[in-house]
């Protein structure tokens, strides 16, 4: 009996979480990625390109209605990221709270240092400003590895290409290819 009762609120807890879960039919995926797709292939959801969690809107215009009942990032700057910053080993990923955490990665030419980057996708819109990375950067002092500065430039220049990428995914899943 106690073991049931202490079921009783996890089960209720799972079920909560699962009525509010949006279903995606088969063969559709949210990043139009065949390595995602079902044997129907698969498409960009909504005209804004987020994911969307707990509901949407039910009119079908890609916007979410009722002030923000929906949670999630813009669908073609995620992907973007993700393929920008692909060279580097991922740590994590949050498509929900739009963060992308990478591991260190040392380049093979240069042996003595090592950088970390984290992307932050601040919006479901496609805009300049919907997307921040801040990259890390150490060196190798004797058997440590110390902090290092990172050139503006180089954030800059991530954020330029996660952008130019995100152009990229959006022309092409509307037929420009």
């Amino acid at each position: 009996m106690t073991l049931i009762l202490k079921l009783v609120p996890v089960l209720l807890a799972v079920a909560v979480t699962l009525a509010g879960c949006k279903t995606t039919p088969v063969g559709e995926n949210e990043y139009n990625d065949p390595r995602y797709a079902g044997p129907g292939g698969g498409t960009l959801s909504g005209d804004a390109g987020g994911l969307v969690l707990f509901g949407g809107n039910k009119s079908g215009s890609g916007q979410n209605e009722g002030g923000g009942a929906g949670l999630g990032v813009n669908a073609y700057l995620w992907r973007a990221a993700l393929d920008t910053l692909s060279f580097m080993p991922l740590a994590s990923a949050d498509p929900f709270g739009g963060v992308i955490i990478t591991d260190w990665y040392q380049p093979q030419g240069a042996p003595g240092e090592r950088f970390k980057a984290t992307a932050y996708i601040l919006g479901r819109q496609l805009r300049a400003d919907g997307i921040r990375v801040s990259v890390f950067r150490q060196v190798q002092q004797g058997t440590q590895w110390a902090d290092a500065p990172v050139s503006a430039s180089t954030t800059t220049e991530i954020e330029n290409k996660v952008l130019a990428r995100a152009r990229e995914l959006r022309s092409q899943a509307a037929g420009g290819s």
